[in-house]
């Protein structure tokens, strides 16, 4: 038994092409070199002197940077193909991050945040348009997700070199460290995917490209469950927490297990989950339903539970939730982009994540500070069981067009 169980994990990393393993290799090297921005609060405040209003306005920066980045990648990707707008969005953001610590002041920080992030995230859906080229149709769920492993992975490592790097040189090392390493990810991309095979691998008929997703109604709204999705669920790196300490009294150690739980499970357990929905054919509207109810019942625990002991199943259902969740809601982005501009499609489908950034983080805090932890979560839930109705009207908007498209 367990034989078979390890042949079926070793099987889900299969079937992928060496671009695939190429790009995830060169997103991994990417994140984990993405050192600035966990410290960059302490930066802003120890070493720039800005108060914590004016870090609310860098990092509302840092968000508005975000979803231009991601509709700007999108468009670029579309008019020029992915690979020209990947190797540049590394190359200008590696120098970006270099020259971010020879700025002074908070509105020039503020100005100069903003234009990195444009750089740095137009990578992102031209990334998401990469993988459409080099995984067959039947490989990229799980394509994406070997992506979001290499992404979590290297955000995890990141923090822990970039705390040492500060005590050895100081915040300017990791200004260098973040821009080497993404000029070092550049480099893999050009010397491991020659260009002109990445250009034929992205030739498309221009013809085809007429659907636009701002006339896609089904993915309009599917675009805003998304957002309204990803809110709650950031909530697990914000204000839980919070939850965990102001009113658990947990050490800073055991929350740290906590949340480290969720990266542990997610590396160990959602390539071979993946590929089990894939194999038993589990509708996508029944896998998307279903993450959303385990994503409302992880903060019911929280509500109804007082007890430690159930903050960690808590943080289980919320981890197989993000497990079904994310890498099937780019199965359905991906499906969507088949009708036409796929850079548009996809730069939509992260600007939604960018959006639930922006605003998640800041409503949770309000919320908690107004009415509550208990209130904050059943507002949540309330928000989480309205997705629901979303999610089955999006899904009736599908058939309805698929019942208009038959002979």
């Amino acid at each position: 038994m367990f034989t078979n169980a390890f042949r079926f994990y070793i099987s889900s990393f299969s079937g992928f092409s060496r671009e695939v393993w190429l790009l995830t290799l060169v997103t991994f090297i990417n994140r984990a070199g993405t050192m600035v921005v966990p410290f960059m609060s302490l930066y802003l405040t120890k070493d720039m002197g800005l108060s914590l209003e004016q870090v609310g306005w860098v990092m509302s920066s840092f968000g508005a940077g975000s979803v231009v980045g991601s509709w700007l990648g999108g468009k670029l990707s579309d008019k020029l193909g992915f690979y020209d707008v990947m190797i540049a969005a590394l190359l200008t953001s590696g120098l970006a991050f270099i020259a971010l610590q020879f700025v002074e002041g908070f509105i020039p920080f503020c100005v100069a945040i903003f234009f990195l992030l444009v750089l740095s995230d137009a990578y992102r859906p031209a990334m998401f348009v990469a993988i459409r080229s080099y995984a067959r149709p039947e490989h990229r769920t799980r394509a994406v997700t070997l992506i979001r492993l290499a992404i979590n992975l290297g955000f995890s490592l990141g923090p822990a070199f970039g705390g040492v790097i500060i005590a050895g040189w100081g915040y300017t090392g990791l200004f260098w460290v973040d821009g080497l390493t993404c000029i070092g990810a550049m480099a893999l991309m050009w010397y491991g995917i020659p260009r002109k095979r990445a250009q034929a691998e992205n030739a498309i008929d221009r013809s085809t490209l007429k659907a636009s997703p701002w006339t896609d109604r089904p993915y309009l709204f599917f675009l805003l469950a998304v957002s309204l999705i990803s809110i709650p669920f950031l909530q697990y790196f914000s204000t839980v927490p919070l939850f965990y300490s102001e009113v658990h009294r947990l050490s800073e150690t055991y929350i740290g297990l906590l949340l480290a739980s969720n990266g542990l499970l997610i590396f160990l357990l959602e390539m071979p989950l993946v590929k089990y929905c894939e194999q038993k054919r589990f509708g996508l509207h029944g896998i998307l339903t279903f993450s959303v109810v385990l994503f409302a019942l992880s903060f019911g625990v929280l509500v109804i539970f007082p007890n430690v002991p159930f903050l960690w199943v808590g943080m289980f259902l919320m981890t197989v939730g993000e497990m079904l969740n994310f890498p099937f809601m780019n199965r359905f982005a991906n499906q969507r982009a088949d009708r036409g501009q796929a850079g548009a499609y996809m730069a939509l489908y992260t600007i939604a994540w960018s959006v639930a950034h922006i605003v998640g983080h800041t409503l949770g805090l309000n919320l908690v500070e107004h009415f509550g932890f208990t209130n904050a979560w059943y507002f949540f839930i309330a928000v989480l069981l309205g997705c629901l109705v979303l999610l089955v009207g999006v899904d009736r908007m599908v058939k309805r067009e698929e019942q208009l498209a038959r002979p």
